[in-house]
């Protein structure tokens, strides 16, 4: 809290590297724009920032070395339904939680993204849209409901959630026409 913007910087590519700091970005983004509402919307760039790098980070490393480890780990339970989905919805499962305030798995869609080839710019445009739907939203709420922004969020959880497959469900179907457009002009 007292490193501000830059410390939330530094969470937000902590957490979105692979260090669990569940929930921690978005409160302090919330605190912050609460306490300072002059830095709201810096902080909310800062955590925009520091995500799209950890993102990149660990995209990074599964995308030299995460075919071995994704062939592990994707083989049997909750790890080859994450594949299957992500084989199936590609970048939406990356997109929903990225954009949900809600906790959602985001490392293991990042990893797979990296594992399986996707583009980098496919990737990092996902990310930057996602997340700065995120970060803007809790900076607008916090800005409007101040201390009260997280009873917000409980309270209408399946609003916020209803909106992210949305969006989701939009991405999915603009990416979709693209590549149906791209197949067709090669």
């Amino acid at each position: 809290m007292a490193w501000g913007p830059a410390g939330l910087f530094l969470l937000a590519a902590a957490d979105s590297v692979g260090i669990p700091a569940v929930g921690g970005v978005d409160a302090l983004l919330i605190t912050i724009a609460t306490t300072r509402p002059a830095l709201g919307y810096i902080s909310a760039v800062c955590a925009i920032a520091g995500s799209i790098l950890g993102s990149i980070v660990l995209f990074a490393i599964a995308r030299k070395g995460g075919q071995v480890f994704l062939a592990r780990y994707t083989s049997k339970g909750t790890g080859r339904r994450l594949h299957a989905w992500f084989e199936r919805y590609g970048l939406a499962t990356v997109f929903v939680p990225a954009v949900s305030p809600l906790p959602m798995p985001m490392k293991i869609p990042v990893f797979c993204s990296g594992a399986m080839g996707v583009h980098w710019a496919a990737f990092i445009g996902t990310v930057i849209a996602a997340r700065t739907i995120r970060y803007f939203a809790l900076a607008y709420l916090a800005e409007r409901y101040g201390t009260g922004t997280l009873t917000f969020l409980k309270y209408h959880w399946g609003a916020v959630l209803a909106f992210a497959i949305s969006l989701a469900a939009a991405a999915v179907i603009v990416l979709r026409l693209l590549q149906k457009r791209q197949q067709l002009v090669s």
